[in-house]
């Protein structure tokens, strides 16, 4: 009996192994992230490793385990399991093509591979092809003919093809399978105790890189994946939650709802255009870079700049919530994945379009990516134009029409749409693959030669786009806001997910319609890319109070703050100073004034609270 149960033992081992070396290829990739961390830690991780890598060995035996179980009820003295290698080799090529797309999720968003990144895959997957067309493809596959190829080896030496069961009283069967799977149980739990299996167990260093390397890969995905659906509970509960709704309310109560006016008149035709990825340190004035974004660096002389404005998250349908309803991040989840609770949150194009203005969208790829589509039907936005509205020959790029068809497309309607009119345009050349047609300004050599080329080339159709739009009657009663959807890595190519620099982005409101005192002027509060809403309608002397996630940023009684969040953490900048914070390991990822405790605590409780309250808000919705 014992010894038909070495099968499990060998079946264990196998994924144990195979962990590991997922784990060792890991922290290889980010070798430079390890550099400073004592060799002990490392070896540490593997040991921390052990047991969400038991709890997802268990799951892949559950199916052996029934086999086994029914064989061992039966007369039978022999069970053919052959079917158990071809069984481990689907799942050790299928892991194994999880583990690169982790390995070029991390690189790009600081996070293991989870359910935001599997559903593009599934749900839209020429989007997903092209974003990772800067993903190093030779070394993707080299990785995984390592994994595969080791995986298979290790099938191979350790698989028992075949089990022999020795006679055993009925009863005693009964006793085994009940040990058996009570004890396969445990492990997928993760033991007796109160607490099931979670991220956070994996969670052990002060080093992220550690926890990260820590945390199994399919495990984190298959977790992301069954949570995705689960929104009726609040994972983020840091204190009471009356507490936290009056920490958060205080934050957004003004002595006087006014404004300073800052238009020659309060109802103007609103271009918004969203940039992807422009983040700040594309500029010359708030990154200190030459020559990417000449255009934009010249607007910001004649326009009205906040330089301390900070994205909601990190990726573009965050991007387009946070800009266009004021709705913040959610940590992991993003409410654009639900379009019952997201059609209830209110949007600027709603406001105006209740105001008689003429509302499009306009976009070069397919709408449905990211539930864009559903967002901008369910809010009122009466055009829409994504590839689906240009010519094939139009579609050069993997992500479809290039910015500079786009921004003339929209050019070209606005001049036969009745004033007032809102006007949303999301460019796309600045994502990957960073395409562009024609020459590349900075090369093409690598990611960041390939990134500062195409925002070269978005800035260039902005240029062109306002050249063009200044021959055009309605430009003079037109105010023209840029801002990007998110920060980005490049070009710096320097800070982490969890630094606040990472979500600077501009905030630009442009054109003849603002007032000339207005013109050249910078304003230094800190901001949130939510605030763009509350702010855009006071000018338009437009209600704002539904927007309870969204401050005015020209009233002088606003408390200046911005938070951010990703997929397991979250960040709040207040009073210049900054704090960010893993919500699963429980550690503060950094701290702008290491020394100053008392004003870090204080922020960090303020990023907690507000996390904790948006959550609730969503669930209540």
């Amino acid at each position: 009996m014992f010894k038909s149960l070495i099968f499990f033992v060998r079946f264990f081992l196998l994924w144990l192994l195979f962990f590991a070396i997922d784990r060792f290829v890991f922290m290889f990739i980010f070798h430079k992230k390890l550099r400073d961390i004592p060799l002990s830690d490392k070896f540490y991780t593997y040991y921390q490793a052990l047991r969400l890598d038991l709890s997802m060995a268990a799951y892949l035996a559950v199916v052996p385990l029934i086999v086994y179980l029914f064989w061992y009820f039966t007369k039978k003295s022999t069970a053919n399991f052959k079917w158990v290698v071809i069984y481990n080799r689907i799942l050790i090529a299928l892991f194994g093509f999880f583990s690169i797309v982790n390995f070029n999720t991390y690189r790009e968003w600081g996070s293991k591979i989870n359910y935001s990144a599997v559903a593009p895959i599934i749900f839209t997957p020429k989007e997903a092809i092209a974003s990772s067309g800067t993903s190093p493809f030779m070394f993707s596959m080299f990785i995984l003919a390592i994994l595969i190829g080791s995986g298979f080896y290790l099938n191979f030496l350790l698989v028992k093809k075949q089990i022999t069961f020795i006679k055993t009283p009925i009863y005693l069967k009964v006793i085994v399978a009940i040990l058996l799977t009570g004890f396969n149980f445990l492990l997928i739990r993760g033991g007796w105790g109160t607490a099931p299996n979670s991220q956070s167990m994996a969670y052990f260093s002060k080093y992220e890189i550690l926890n990260h390397a820590s945390l199994n890969t399919e495990w984190n995905l298959m977790s992301s994946i069954l949570a995705s659906n689960k929104i009726n509970k609040n994972p983020y509960l840091f204190i009471d939650q009356k507490e936290a709704e009056k920490t958060v309310a205080d934050l957004y109560k003004v002595e006087k709802d006014t404004t300073i006016s800052i238009l020659k008149n309060q109802k103007p035709n609103v271009v918004i255009f969203i940039l992807e990825g422009f983040t700040a340190n594309l500029t010359k004035t708030l990154g200190n870079e030459n020559g990417i974004s000449p255009a934009f660096d010249s607007l910001i002389n004649d326009g009205l700049l906040f330089t301390k404005i900070y994205s909601s998250g990190t990726r573009t349908d965050k991007g387009i919530i946070g800009t266009l309803t004021g709705f913040p991040t959610l940590g992991l989840g993003s409410i654009a994945k639900w379009p019952e609770k997201m059609q209830k949150i209110p949007a600027i194009s709603q406001k105006l379009f209740q105001n008689n203005y003429q509302t499009s969208f306009y976009y070069g790829g397919e709408a449905e990516f990211g539930n864009y589509k559903a967002f901008i039907l369910s809010h009122n936005y009466q055009k829409l134009v994504d590839k689906n509205s240009f010519d094939k020959k139009d579609m050069n790029s993997k992500w479809g029409a290039y910015d500079g068809l786009v921004f003339n497309k929209q050019l070209a309607d606005m001049s036969q749409t009745k004033q007032p009119f809102f006007s949303t345009i999301l460019s796309l050349t600045n994502h990957e693959p960073f395409e562009v047609p024609g020459t590349a300004k900075f090369g093409r050599k690598n990611s960041i030669e390939a990134f500062k080329s195409t925002a070269f080339y978005t800035d260039s159709c902005i240029n062109s786009y306002l050249n063009d739009a200044k021959k055009q009657a309605w430009y003079k009663n037109t105010l023209f806001i840029f801002i990007a959807d998110h920060g980005h890595l490049f070009p710096k190519n320097k800070y982490d997910i969890s630094q606040p620099e990472r979500y600077h982005i501009p905030l630009l409101f442009y054109g003849d319609v603002i007032k000339d005192e207005f013109k050249g002027k910078k304003i230094d509060h800190i901001g949130s890319q939510q605030d763009l809403a509350a702010t855009l309608l006071a000018q338009l002397n437009i209600s704002h109070k539904d927007f309870l996630w969204s401050n005015n940023l020209l009233n002088p009684y606003t408390k200046h703050f911005a938070f951010f969040s990703w997929d397991n953490g979250l960040g709040f900048v207040k009073d210049n100073h900054y704090v960010t914070f893993d919500t699963i390991g429980k550690n503060i990822l950094y701290q702008s004034e290491p020394t100053d405790k008392e004003k870090t605590n204080k922020n960090l409780a303020l990023g907690k609270s507000y996390l904790q309250s948006v959550y609730q808000q969503f669930i209540n919705l």
